[in-house]
């Protein structure tokens, strides 16, 4: 499996960068999260790209979605029950996984979650410019993307 996605990764962030998703239009006003109050962080916008299941790996399907921050967006605590791969496209992000060190990231620089990872940071580095990235979750058919953390 790994093999899979050390060689198809490159090849599908490549062609997503010079295909389709850099002409794409903007998500529907229905596809943004309500924004809050200025005493919450805003919400980000996620949207699905594709789902697609993987025949050479039993149970297992891939989903591909970006996540847009605006300017001050930061995630809740969570975890993925996937192998979650982060790409950056435009912008600053800052993220940390528990017991690690929080890292920024530009465009063109990646980020990987583990299935047992717990996200503790994923917000926005800057309060008055955007980012937007894209994530590849390989993960259990029909598993849910996003696992909240009490």
């Amino acid at each position: 499996m790994f093999k899979i996605v050390r060689t198809a990764l490159p090849f599908i962030a490549a062609g997503l960068l010079v295909g389709p998703l850099a002409h794409a239009a903007p998500p529907a006003h229905g596809a943004a999260h309500s924004q809050a109050s200025s005493a919450k962080p805003v919400d980000p916008i996620v949207t699905e790209l594709m789902t697609k299941d993987l025949p050479d790996i039993a149970g297992k399907d891939v989903l591909m979605i970006t996540v847009d921050y605006p300017p001050g967006a930061a995630d809740p605590i969570h975890r993925h029950d996937a192998q979650a791969f982060v790409y950056v496209l435009e912008g600053s992000i800052v993220m940390q996984l528990k017991g690690d060190k929080a890292v920024t990231l530009t465009p063109g620089q990646t980020f990987y979650e583990g299935p047992d990872d717990i996200h503790t940071v994923g917000r926005n580095a800057s309060q008055t410019q955007p980012a937007k990235f894209l994530v590849l979750l390989i993960k259990n058919k029909g598993a849910p993307a996003v696992l909240p953390v009490q």
